[in-house]
């Protein structure tokens, strides 16, 4: 075995910072994925996809703002299902920015690109009343689901099935699902009191 200096090992142990490069793929390139689609039908389930993660990412946000400025008698009930919620956004945005990396794309990913097309209304940076985040959650995914509607029709019509099944199977039934839980907080009941 070869002696190495305590030198060598130092250099080797040091962290390389400050890189800088070229872009290896820019974004709205798509390159060719091996996966029995062609380019159109990539190239569309791309930007219908980046525009269904610029909403999931901005529902998500909404969740987890909606989480820490909460107030009220429902506080910690909502507390948890907003954080719920909130993973569960996470794991749809994992999924559909793999599903963009999947078919040769570049998925959008910071804050201020999504900003930039995100169909979600931007909140306001104070607290709100617990209705009012109700509704514009229950808004949010009104707008996350109409437009997965329509782009699950379009894949499937592209023969894009890995596309349409995401979609229908993971974005729009977690979507349905998490509306049901949050519009059953948002029915005009009294709290109820004991006889």
């Amino acid at each position: 075995m070869k002696a190495i200096d305590a030198e060598t090992i130092l250099v080797q142990a040091t962290p390389v910072v400050h890189q800088q490069g070229h872009e290896i793929q820019s974004f709205g390139h798509l390159v060719k994925m091996p996966i029995a689609l062609d380019h159109a039908t990539c190239a569309d389930s791309v930007e219908n996809l980046n525009q269904l993660l610029a909403d999931t990412i901005t529902l998500r946000d909404l969740y987890k703002k909606h989480h820490w400025q909460l107030a009220g008698p429902t506080f910690y009930q909502l507390h948890l299902l907003f954080d719920k919620h909130y993973d569960e956004q996470n794991d749809l945005v994992d999924a559909i920015a793999e599903r963009i990396q999947v078919l040769g794309g570049v998925s959008i990913a910071m804050a201020p690109d999504v900003a930039e097309v995100t169909l979600i209304p931007r909140p306001p940076k104070g607290r709100e009343d617990v209705p009012v985040q109700l509704s514009r959650l229950l808004h949010a995914h009104e707008v996350v689901l109409e437009e997965a509607r329509a782009m699950a029709r379009l894949a499937a019509n592209r023969g894009d099935d890995g596309s349409n099944d995401l979609i229908v199977s993971d974005v729009i039934r977690r979507n349905e699902l998490q509306v049901w839980f949050v519009a059953e907080h948002a029915v005009n009941l009294p709290l109820r009191h004991a006889k």
